[in-house]
């Protein structure tokens, strides 16, 4: 599994596991309130068959092969079945509109696209006719008698007509620095590139990622974010193979709770906002408890704090703070299905500084990672034992990092892309001649290795006085306030800053009984004079931390949170900008007014 080592094709991965690990549960799914295992051997099976059936409709080595579907079990074995192939799995958000379906079928020229249901069967059989390659579809839940459309069972029987001599041929025919998956980026903007990834940019991404968090046969991950993004894909598909771990799949994101304590995972990765509502509920909870309970809980938040830090300097933590992990620690990452977490991850958006002291003072480290898709995931890595709290990482180990002359974040190494699928300008601005990838994000290396990432190249605000400002900096220090869900800060071009806030639901009644106002929800806050004093407040308090051109001056309070169906987050929860500034251009316009 050494990351160094040989350039593997994912199939050399999975067929390795299955013969080490073969009769151990790889998946487990809840379906009629209980859990179903699939072993290794039944995976690879599921995959090969899949591949069989693929290959017997007529698709040729090369063609893309669409997913929609939240995660489970079917979704991997389609996934992979297609690498088995020689195809190209595509993996498309189940929050797409039909027109964004169809142009990422159209533009890998998919002959089979694998839907999770009736609704995402929906969405394509409206755009069927603008899709010439399409020979199948096949839902991976449920039946349908339309022509062109499989069950499950339906569509694997088709594999009974590829021998394994022919699916041989095609594993056969690939080399590890094929194509073997493509990753639609989400996109703050403009229509999705193509991330084409390789064998051994998974393999090697995957093997390195394992070594890090010391994978273990006996490990347990919780599979939840889209399998679109590479993250997950790399969290719970092919990391988990490199060491036979098993995967759990949450049955929604509104169970990931449930499922947390249940399955009690070794290894969780959160993106910001899952973070955050957590705390927020973490927080809401609280607030509900006795005097006395309060008190011990501020005291062992206080011991943990400096505890959390003690450990990123080596330094021996008092032993107050074994007290307080006994009295507190303990039974908070019981109830959240923590107690067995080697390592909690955070990637895929920035975090704020206040999010991450509120669990390290919880005693549960939250250790950053920072990367992209054309990387394979991660660019960098922090674990327990080498963190820095606001911190991204120091780089994947076997890989390169370095700031440019600009300030831009380069990489280079086993992971970064081949290369943007039908787009070699897009390539060519990407990739140097170095193979350095450029990622459009500006940050800086201490003298420990550390990434910090300071904002987006493209995101920084250029003030009417020529001043520049990372809006993203600026946005941290505001999601530290509490009551503060989202922020977006504008100003370029502009005399002053201001800034786009969303609340938290959860956390208005305690503010408002704070600060005496009626306000009860978003809506009522947005309008009442007294949160909003409370909220200036705040804000003047933040102020006072930041450069005088990095002020805020004036803000505007949304009466709605920021959604993925609302158009303003993508599915891995970034705030899309550029939407955001469209949609609330009025009241933006007032601040400026």
């Amino acid at each position: 599994m050494a990351s160094n080592g040989a350039r593997l094709r994912v199939m050399d991965v999975l067929e390795r596991t299955a013969r080490s690990h073969g009769p151990r549960p790889a998946i487990r799914v809840k379906r009629g309130g209980s859990w179903r295992s699939y072993t290794w051997d039944e995976y690879r099976q599921q995959a090969r068959q899949v591949a069989r059936a693929i290959i017997a409709v007529g698709t040729p080595p090369g063609a893309g092969v669409g997913i929609i579907g939240y995660n489970c079990p079917e979704w991997f074995f389609a996934d992979v079945g297609a690498i088995y192939a020689g195809s190209m799995p595509a993996g498309i958000y189940t929050t797409s509109s039909p027109e964004q379906c169809q142009y990422i079928a159209a533009h890998c020229e998919a002959p089979v696209v694998f839907v999770e249901d009736q609704e995402q069967l929906a969405k394509f059989l409206e755009v069927r006719d603008r899709l010439p390659a399409l020979k199948a579809l096949v839902l991976m839940q449920g039946e349908s008698s339309r022509p062109g459309v499989y069950s499950w069972s339906k569509f694997l029987e088709l594999g009974l007509r590829t021998s394994e001599a022919e699916l041989e041929k095609r594993v056969a025919a690939q080399k590890p620095d094929d194509v073997a998956t493509l990753i639609y980026t989400s996109g703050t903007t403009g229509t999705p590139k193509a991330v084409m990834l390789t064998h051994d940019n998974l393999t090697w991404t995957a093997a390195a990622a394992a070594d890090l968090v010391g994978g273990h046969r006996d490990d347990q991950v919780v599979s939840y974010l889209p399998l679109s993004h590479i993250a997950e894909q790399i969290v719970s598909l092919h990391g988990p193979m490199q060491f036979g771990a098993c995967v759990s799949f949450a049955p929604s994101m509104e169970l990931l709770g449930e499922t947390l304590r249940e399955v009690r995972p070794h290894f969780f990765l959160g993106v910001p906002r899952v973070w955050e509502k957590i705390q927020e509920r973490i927080m809401a909870a609280g607030a509900k408890n006795p005097p006395m309970k309060k008190k011990i809980a501020a005291w062992a938040r206080r011991q943990g704090l400096v505890g959390g830090y003690a450990d990123q300097q080596r330094v021996a933590k008092s032993p107050l703070y074994h007290v307080a992990n006994a009295l507190v620690f303990k039974k908070v990452r019981k109830q959240l299905g923590m107690d067995r977490a080697r390592i909690c991850v955070t990637s895929a958006a920035p975090i704020s500084r206040d999010t991450l002291e509120f669990f390290l003072s919880l005693g549960v480290p939250i250790c950053e990672v920072y990367g992209m898709s054309e990387c394979t995931g991660p660019a960098t890595a922090s674990v327990p034992d080498r963190y820095r709290t606001g911190k991204a990482g120091f780089a994947l180990p076997g890989a390169e990092l370095k700031i440019a002359e600009d300030g831009e974040v380069c990489m280079r190494g086993r992971h970064v892309f081949k290369g943007y699928y039908k787009d070699t300008l897009a390539t060519a601005e990407a990739l140097d001649a170095e193979g350095w990838l450029h990622s459009g994000d500006i940050g800086t290396i201490d003298a420990q290795g550390f990434l910090q990432i300071t904002d987006r190249k493209k995101d920084l605000i250029i003030t009417a006085g020529g001043e520049n400002v990372a809006p993203a900096l600026v946005e941290g220090y505001l999601k530290g306030i509490p009551v503060v869900s989202q922020a977006v800060v504008i100003g370029d071009r502009q005399r002053y800053l201001s800034v786009l806030l969303t609340l938290n639901k959860e956390r208005i009644l305690v503010d408002a009984q704070a600060c005496g106002s009626q306000a009860s929800d978003p809506e009522t806050a947005a309008h009442d004079p007294k949160f909003l004093a409370f909220l200036q407040k705040q804000i003047d308090n933040v102020n006072q931390r930041l450069a005088r051109v990095q002020a805020v001056k004036k803000f505007r309070v949304l009466p709605k949170e920021f959604t993925v169906e609302g158009g303003e987050l993508t599915p891995t929860m970034k705030v899309k900008r550029k939407v955001v500034t469209e949609k609330y251009k009025s009241e933006i316009d007032q601040l400026y007014s």
